[in-house]
C-alpha cells in the first residue's frame, strides 16, 4: 500500500507501479507521457458498450455510516441521504440549464452534445442515488467480492443496508 499523500500517477510514470485503476485520470496521462497509456485507448466506447450490455454504470462513491449510528439515529441517516439527493438535484438543474447556454460556465466545447449523448444512453440520471436504482450494480459488486475471495460468502443487499433505506 502506498503511503498517504502519494501521487500514484507519478509512481506509474516512474515505473514504480505497473498499473493503476482510478476514476481520476493521472496527470501523466493528461500530459501525454510516452511512458504510460490507457489499457483501452477506446475506453469510452468500451464503457458505453458495457453499459448497453449490462445496464450497469459503475457507482462512483458510497456514503457509509456505522451500524451503531444507523440503528441509534435513523433520522440522521435519512437526513444525510436527503441532503445528498438535494445537492445532486441542484447540480443537475444547473447542468441542464447550462445546456441551453452551451455550458459557458465551464467553457468546454461541445459539452452540450456530449451531455445529450450521455442522456440518450444513460437517461437523465446517470448517477442515481438510492437502493432501487442501484440494485443491479450493488448485487454485482457483492457477487464480485465473493467470487474474488474478498468475502467468505455472497452477502445480500438486505444484509448490508439499513432496512429503512432499501426502498429508496
Amino acid at each position: 500500500m502506498a503511503p498517504k499523500g502519494t501521487d500514484l500517477g507519478i509512481q506509474l510514470e516512474a515505473g514504480e507501479i505497473d498499473a493503476l485503476i482510478s476514476a481520476d485520470v493521472p496527470r501523466c496521462v493528461l500530459k501525454g507521457s510516452p511512458k504510460v497509456r490507457r489499457l483501452f485507448p477506446n475506453y469510452e466506447a468500451v464503457e458505453r458498450d458495457c453499459y448497453r450490455r449490462t445496464g450497469i454504470f459503475p457507482i462512483m462513491h458510497a456514503v457509509v455510516v456505522t451500524c451503531e449510528l444507523a440503528e441509534r439515529e435513523p433520522d440522521i441517516v435519512r437526513a444525510i441521504y436527503r441532503g445528498f439527493c438535494s445537492a445532486k438535484a441542484a447540480m443537475a438543474e444547473e447542468l441542464e440549464h447550462g445546456m441551453t447556454f452551451n455550458n459557458m460556465a465551464v467553457m468546454v466545447p461541445w459539452l452540450t452534445g456530449l451531455l445529450a449523448r450521455d442522456r440518450e444512453l444513460l437517461g437523465a440520471d446517470w448517477w442515481p442515488y438510492g437502493m432501487a436504482a442501484n440494485r443491479a450494480a450493488i448485487d454485482a459488486v457483492l457477487r464480485y467480492h465473493h467470487e474474488q475471495g474478498l468475502t467468505h460468502r455472497c452477502f445480500t443487499v438486505e444484509e448490508i443496508f439499513v432496512p429503512y433505506l432499501l426502498d429508496t
